[in-house]
C-alpha cells in the first residue's frame, strides 16, 4: 500500500508514461466512495457493434462530463450526464495528484473477475492528444496490463482499492492496455477514468 505517493516513478520502460500513485484513501474512506458510486451512478450495460451486430456486455458503464458531450467508442455514441457531487470530489482529488485538468469521466463496473476489457488504446479523435487520463479504482484489486504495439513487451500493475494511476504522453500512441479476466475475483470493481475531451 502506497498512501499519498506523489513521487511515483514511470512504470513503462519507454514510449510512454504510466504513473501509479498507489492507494489515496484509508479503507473506510475507500469503502464509502465505493458504496456511493454503486448507489448513485446511472449504470447501464455497455454496448458495442461488432461485425454489424449490437452486443450488450455484462460490464456496466456510465459517462459524465462538464456538458452533454457525446463520446463514441466501439461504434456507439453516448451522451454525457451531469456530474454528481461524489464525482466532482473525486475529479478534484485526481487533478490535484496528477497536476492535470479533466472535463469528463468514463466509469466501468466489473461485477467480478469474469468481466474484463481486451487490448485497446484510448485514442478516439475527441480525446485531447497526449493529455493525461487518470484512473481511480474502488473495490476488488485487478490487474492493469500493457503491451507495446511494436515490441510486444508487456507490463502490468495491480490496481488496489482506492488507488490512482495516470497514463499520459505517448502512452496511447505506443501501448495497448487491458483489464484481463481474473476468475478468482468474486467481488465488483469500479473504475473511473477522467479524461480531457475536445469540443
Amino acid at each position: 500500500m502506497l498512501l499519498f505517493n506523489d513521487t511515483a516513478e514511470n512504470l513503462l520502460p519507454y514510449d510512454g508514461e504510466l504513473i501509479y500513485f498507489g492507494q489515496l484513501f484509508g479503507a473506510k474512506k475507500a469503502d464509502d466512495f465505493y458504496n456511493m458510486l454503486l448507489q448513485d451512478i446511472e449504470w447501464k450495460q455497455d454496448e458495442a457493434i461488432i461485425f454489424g451486430k449490437r452486443i450488450l456486455t455484462k460490464r456496466k458503464v456510465a459517462w459524465y462530463a462538464d456538458a452533454e458531450f457525446p463520446y463514441t467508442y466501439s461504434n456507439i455514441t453516448r451522451a454525457a450526464l451531469p456530474w454528481t457531487e461524489t464525482l466532482l470530489t473525486l475529479k478534484k482529488i485526481a487533478e490535484e495528484h496528477t497536476k492535470a485538468e479533466y472535463n469528463a469521466c468514463l466509469l466501468n463496473l466489473y461485477h467480478d473477475g469474469k468481466e474484463g476489457v481486451g487490448w485497446h488504446s484510448d485514442d478516439e479523435v475527441t480525446l485531447t492528444p497526449q493529455a493525461a487520463i487518470a484512473s481511480l479504482s474502488f473495490g476488488a484489486a485487478r490487474k492493469f496490463s500493457f503491451k507495446h504495439k511494436i515490441t510486444k513487451e508487456t507490463k502490468g500493475v495491480i490496481l488496489e482499492h482506492g488507488a490512482l494511476i495516470v497514463m499520459k504522453g505517448e502512452t496511447q500512441k505506443n501501448w495497448l492496455h487491458s483489464i484481463p479476466k481474473m476468475m478468482k475475483v468474486t467481488t465488483p470493481r469500479i473504475s473511473l477514468t477522467f479524461r480531457k475531451m475536445i469540443y
